[in-house]
């Protein structure tokens, strides 16, 4: 399984790709942030993030994108542009048909080094470890893009299995009811 992910901000948007299945070693095929100035005007920032991440997508051909939940802040203002970054890269991978999830921090976090507390610094260390890299990779906007494919590559299999026994289960409990012909409705007088 091939994941880009997508940790969106609009002056620096982390992408990384990471190729393997759960249970396996994992290949890091590339990392690397989308950054764009933080004095130009909304539109052009949202282009520019546009055109880095089609480049991403172009380049290594993910099966999944992985995208961070965007989570409530006290600062609104960061908020809005992470919810913007965020929707330019569900917008490029759905414009392709590449399959879109959204994983909060907390999941991301827990998924990667055992806790959804972890700071910055575990997470670069964990992502350092799982694949096999030198140092962690800078800024840590780069280093949350691979946490955020590493999640959702050993996330997938389990969600998916949940997926299609929910739906099984529903299946199971919708009574089917047979087509018949139309039966014609009487009006009752009043």
């Amino acid at each position: 399984m091939r994941v880009l992910g997508v940790d969106p901000g609009l002056t620096r948007c982390g992408v990384g790709v990471v190729e393997g299945v759960a249970g396996r070693p994992l290949t890091m095929l590339g990392v690397g942030v989308v950054r764009t100035a933080s004095d130009a005007e909304l539109g052009h920032r949202l282009v520019a993030i546009e055109r880095g991440i089609e480049e991403w997508l172009d380049e290594h051909r993910p099966e999944y994108v992985a995208v961070e939940r965007v989570f409530a802040q006290h600062n609104v203002r960061t908020v809005m542009g992470t919810a913007q970054a965020s929707a330019v890269a569900m917008l490029c991978a759905s414009r392709r048909g590449i399959p879109v999830a959204l994983h909060t921090p907390s999941e991301v976090k827990a998924a990667v080094t055992g806790s959804g507390r972890a700071d910055k610094a575990q997470v670069g260390a964990m992502i350092t470890r799982l694949l096999r890299l030198d140092a962690p990779p800078k800024p840590a906007d780069a280093a949350d893009a691979l946490a955020l494919a590493i999640c959702h590559i050993w996330r997938a299999p389990a969600v998916n299995r949940l997926q299609q026994a929910h739906a099984a289960a529903a299946a199971a409990r919708i009574p089917r009811v047979p087509r018949t012909a139309a039966v014609p409705v009487r009006k009752v007088p009043r």
